[in-house]
């Protein structure tokens, strides 16, 4: 049975909610089995959910969790933990303690920038960005604390190799009206803003505020996730809407963003702009092009129809992303032909594009967002589906199971990571947000 150190009385109590209401594993290219991938194949890895006491997280029997600086508590800096944790990525800090950096989708109309004036930020009018905790080795919380303040929508991001989280903007939102729109229009739709937003930021894991740079080169779209080759140092980028593309961004120095780069968009070869909702085949790597791009900071969200428009491939609803054992995953939340989702790999070497995984159905997937591998070789996968929220494990087989379920509300999963040591998993529920360190028996 798992052990809650956070009670959901107490929980719920500090948010003001009434109490009623990287490990690199065995490759997986070298083991799954075509014939099952995709299918409604149901195992049991770790055993049955078992039901929390506290309404938190239910389980399988051998593993316990712990929550982790959830929305309202007062932080390290006195700032207060925002909501809407999202996307997370975990770096090695001293005395075997972790790192967690961690996204915080909000924007202007959802919550108001309270922040200092003294503390350097992007836009004032926007009170998204990120949160660094230290966490020691027993899973116990140190520190939180603001490490990037005035962005917009922060949802997903990524790791580099040199130690950094890049947190994704998801919108293009703009302080002027797009075609078609009166300023008051755009405001209602958008919340007020003072700059243009739809970039990326670098967040260092080892310090403390970052510097609000947007990295204008990587391009300016609905910023979801990014994963880094460890091999070339290109990073790889998604785009949450349903006629995204898929992106990469070649820096002219490693290690530094800020110096630019070009930006291409992913075509599959012989074949301009293919609809991969419903036009690409389950295990059967297909032939990669990449198209250059040339306005890569456009005023409105156009970048998509450039790349397309040069027989960029169409997604839909690309959303998270890894990078292991030498190849990209990522999920298209709203593909396939159920429309219940799909996981692409990118093979980088042989330049081929493969669909891993197709859900049959909300039962077996429903709506797969931010993904990561775990040290046994699984993918871990959060939910962000329409009723009950899992995370789910697919085998390098491609069979699926149930690891974790909400048991708190119908929010989604997001953030999902494990520590550096391969002992604990984090994760956060979306809202009201929380942070959770899982251990047990792996």
């Amino acid at each position: 049975m798992s052990r809650t150190v956070f009670s959901r009385r107490k929980f719920l109590s500090l948010t003001g909610v009434g109490v009623t209401g990287s490990i690199l594993a065995a490759p997986l290219k070298n083991l799954y089995a075509k014939a099952d991938r995709g299918q409604s194949v149901i195992t049991n890895k770790f055993g049955t959910l078992r039901s929390d006491p506290s309404g938190i997280l239910d389980l399988p029997a051998g593993f316990e969790y712990r929550i982790l600086s959830p929305v309202g508590e007062t932080m390290s800096d006195g700032n207060i933990v925002p909501n809407h944790h999202d996307g997370m990525a975990a770096f090695a800090g001293e005395d075997g303690a972790t790192i967690l950096v961690r996204n915080h989708e909000i924007h202007p109309l959802q919550t108001k920038n309270t922040l200092a004036d003294d503390i350097e930020q992007y836009d004032r009018f926007c009170g998204g960005g990120t949160t660094t905790l230290i966490v020691d080795r027993h899973n116990r919380l140190q520190q939180h604390y603001l490490s990037l303040a005035g962005t917009n929508r922060n949802c997903s991001g990524g790791t580099t190799p040199w130690g950094s989280w890049i947190s994704c903007e998801e919108t293009t939102a703009t302080p002027y009206p797009p075609p078609g729109y009166t300023l008051q229009e755009s405001q209602q739709y958008w919340g007020k803003v003072s700059r243009k937003h739809g970039y990326n930021f670098e967040v260092p894991s080892k310090e403390g505020l970052a510097k609000p740079i947007p990295l204008v080169a990587m391009g300016r779209f609905r910023h979801e996730a990014i994963a880094t080759d460890l091999q070339t140092g290109y990073i790889y980028q998604t785009e949450d809407c349903l006629d995204s593309c898929i992106y990469r961004f070649r820096p002219h120095r490693a290690g530094k963003l800020a110096s630019g780069g070009t930006l291409e968009a992913l075509a599959i070869a012989n074949l301009p702009k293919l609809d991969t909702a419903v036009n690409f085949p389950l295990g059967k790597p297909q032939p990669v092009t990449w198209v250059k791009l040339e306005d890569v900071d456009p005023e409105h969200d156009t970048l998509r129809y450039e790349a397309q428009a040069k027989g960029g491939a169409i997604f839909k609803r690309g959303e998270g992303m890894c990078y292991t054992d030498g190849e990209i995953y990522w999920t298209c939340t709203n593909g396939g032909k159920a429309g219940m989702g799909q996981i692409f790999r990118y093979n980088p070497l042989q330049k081929t594009l493969e669909l891993f995984v197709e859900s049959p159905g909300k039962g077996i997937l429903d709506y797969p967002d931010n993904l990561t591998q775990a040290p046994f070789g699984d993918l871990i996968v959060c939910e962000d589906g329409m009723g009950e929220q899992f995370l789910v494990g697919i085998t390098p087989e491609g069979k699926y199971y149930k690891f974790a379920r909400n048991a708190l509300n119908n929010s989604e999963f997001a953030g999902v990571c494990f520590a550096p040591d391969g002992q604990t998993m984090f994760v956060n529920i979306y809202n009201p947000g929380m942070t959770l360190a899982v251990w047990g028996k792996w």
